[in-house]
């Protein structure tokens, strides 16, 4: 495979390219295909599907790569939250033209979720430079894939320029149950997926039979054991409620709040890093959970108040909610965290946890969780019985690994 070869050092240049201090060790796909692989774009008419996050090592835009290495781009596109990464969760992002460098930018997430046969004219090559964090809800996967349906159709390949998991490798969470396929879940993969978007785009080959070409252009210098804050990578937010890595690691359990009636912490200072609601009593929730002692966090009890246009549950409410600080990275399981709260609320507050049944159900891909925490299963029973899915799981991924 020649595009896994010749990772030797990043050359940097062109407006905007920036070196402030020594090369970092770990390099996105957009360095690998330009300094070692830029044969598979000599030539061709480039479309690209990417948006804030899509950056080199120093934060220079892969746009701005491309264009001063003499790319032929021809068009943008972009996922959810739109080009600039700034539209609020779910909602439709038009169309527009950048004013940067006069080309088109096509929205996937909008009139549209695919690439059409307009929007792919004059295009001799896809490629996909977008951030995952790492957790089964988030809808790039989605978009890339629609991508590879859109390309396969038009005879048009495909280049996935690879970025690292922020979670690293760890696999938590329940395997998905394909009948509850959707946008924020489509593969069977579990809710922490351990997986980069290279690596889910040829698992999703194989699973969805898609007849697209696709190449993955590797990251180099990354171990698939490494977060985020050990990549030496600047930190872009991927979409506007994730503002840290915190955050994103707090994601894949936290996210289920999204289906109950209290709030995230969207429109504050640390959404994805609390949960709260008028109403509850998290004196009496801390309490619980804290017999259960789950690793690697601290809960605390504080209160915020979520604004608008962020929060459309609480907006300009004050809120008692439960503040989590990640203590050990290796040993927090969010998931496992975000059930015993759960439990907890359920308990103490059945009457007012509101399961959104809709929204919860999508998220954790049916509702055997939501029924088995609302008949009081204990979490750790709930965690135990995903055990045997799990290990299916990691054998089942094992050919489309890179790292």
């Amino acid at each position: 495979m020649h595009w896994l070869l010749g990772l030797a050092g990043l050359l940097c240049w062109g407006p905007g390219c920036r070196t402030p201090g020594p090369v970092p060790v770990v390099r996105p796909g957009i360095e690998v295909l330009l300094s070692d692989s830029a044969a598979l774009i000599r030539g061709r008419r480039l479309g690209l599907v990417t948006n804030q996050a899509g950056v080199d090592a120093h934060g220079v835009s892969s746009v701005e790569r491309l264009r001063a290495a003499g790319a032929q781009l021809v068009a943008l596109f972009s996922p959810e939250h739109g080009y600039r990464g700034a539209a609020d969760p779910g909602a439709a992002v038009a169309s527009s033209i950048d004013s940067a460098t006069g080309l088109p930018i096509y929205s996937l997430y909008g009139q549209t979720s695919a690439p059409t046969e307009q929007m792919l004219s004059g295009i001799d090559l896809m490629l996909v430079d977008l951030q995952d964090v790492g957790a089964r809800y988030f809808t790039y996967l989605a978009t890339t894939v629609e991508v590879m349906r859109a390309a396969a159709r038009a005879g048009i390949p495909v280049i996935v320029l690879d970025r690292p998991n922020p979670l690293g490798d760890a696999v938590q969470g329940n395997v998905l149950d394909t009948a509850f396929s959707s946008s924020v879940g489509l593969l069977a993969v579990p809710m922490r997926h351990g997986m980069t978007l290279g690596e889910l785009s040829r698992l999703a080959v194989a699973d969805l039979g898609l007849t697209t070409r696709l190449t993955v252009v590797p990251v180099s210098g990354w171990r698939r054991s490494q977060r985020w804050v050990e990549t030496g990578l600047p930190f872009v937010p991927p979409s506007p409620n994730l503002k840290s890595p915190a955050a994103l690691l707090h994601y894949p359990g936290l996210c289920l709040f999204e289906g109950t009636d209290l709030s995230v912490g969207r429109g504050s200072d640390a959404p994805f890093e609390q949960i709260g609601a008028p109403w509850l009593d998290s004196k009496a929730v801390l309490q619980a959970v804290q017999e259960f002692n789950p690793p690697g966090v601290k809960i605390r009890a504080t209160t915020f108040t979520p604004h608008a246009p962020g929060d459309a549950k609480f907006a300009d409410v004050p809120v008692a909610g439960l503040r989590l600080t990640i203590t050990d990275a290796g040993r927090y399981d969010p998931i496992y965290t975000a059930l015993l709260l759960l439990a907890a609320i359920q308990r103490l507050q059945p009457d007012r946890i509101g399961w959104r049944q809709a929204a919860f159900d999508r998220l954790a891909g049916g509702p055997a969780l939501r029924e088995a925490i609302a008949a009081g299963q204990p979490a750790a029973a709930i965690v135990l019985g995903w055990q045997a899915d799990l290990a299916k799981y990691q054998l089942r991924r094992k050919p489309y690994l890179l790292y």
